[in-house]
């Protein structure tokens, strides 16, 4: 099959999102009709080690690609994703709850975006590059999800305020670690180059403002099924 760039809402791409809700809904239902006590956890650490490995495969061929000096500048896990990776994975072996939070919502937020309006993604179907961005950024949702649905953790309100504030700690020693490397960690330094997403509204710096902004309605917004659910479940407890 002939290589071609990367093409948004193709064929390939759309298979891509579709995998993303439909495994870990499988997973989960599959959890919840067996038998077996602990094959939620099987499931949850054969996801963390497939991200992992996806993980380590994609620094070796970086390193070798680009050397360590690129490595560093490029390639050094500093984006939201690449934290909320490692996050998912410490949720999906350990039940991580403090993990689960980050994971939750940086990375069902981050990850989400990333895989509908895929930044700085040119390697088209079926190019290595292609599998491993999807693999990352796909294997973040399906873990969130799985963690939520199989596993049974919960998003609490206290858990989207801690995140929100460890984005913006976070954010601030990336700012520090782009003007000593000269890097775009988080896009803190420019917008992404070749981004579907809408995000990116104004120049720099404001689009930064503008995009805490919309980090925060979007933690809300994921969060809001569980706040109403817990609101609804109150309202329906009988009073003493």
């Amino acid at each position: 099959m002939a290589q071609v760039g990367f093409q948004a809402f193709s064929a390939q791409h759309i298979a891509a999102i579709l995998l993303t809700l439909i495994l870990p809904i499988g997973l989960a239902w599959i959890v919840r009709r067996s038998s077996r006590p602990r094959l939620g956890i099987t499931i949850a650490r054969f996801l963390a080690a497939a991200l992992l490995l996806n993980e380590a495969a994609s620094w070796g061929v970086r390193l070798a690609e680009a050397g360590l000096a690129g490595f560093a500048r490029y390639h050094l896990p500093l984006h939201v994703c690449g934290i909320a990776l490692f996050a998912t994975v410490a949720t999906l072996w350990w039940k991580s709850r403090r993990a689960y939070e980050i994971a939750y919502f940086w990375g069902l937020v981050g990850a989400s975006n990333a895989v509908i309006t895929p930044g700085g993604l040119y390697a088209g179907f079926p190019e290595y590059r292609f599998f491993q961005y999807f693999i990352a950024h796909s294997g973040i949702v399906v873990g969130c999800l799985f963690a939520t649905w199989g596993l049974g953790l919960r998003p609490t309100l206290a858990g989207l305020i801690r995140a929100f504030a460890a984005l913006n700690l976070f954010a601030a020693a990336v700012a520090l670690i782009n003007l000593v490397l000269g890097s775009n960690y988080m896009y803190l330094s420019a917008p992404p180059d070749g981004t579907l997403s809408p995000f990116f509204i104004g120049p720099w710096p404001w689009y930064i403002v503008f995009l805490e902004f919309v980090a925060l309605a979007m933690f809300l917004a994921v969060y809001a099924p569980f706040a109403l659910a817990e609101r609804e479940s109150a309202r329906q407890e009988p009073k003493r």
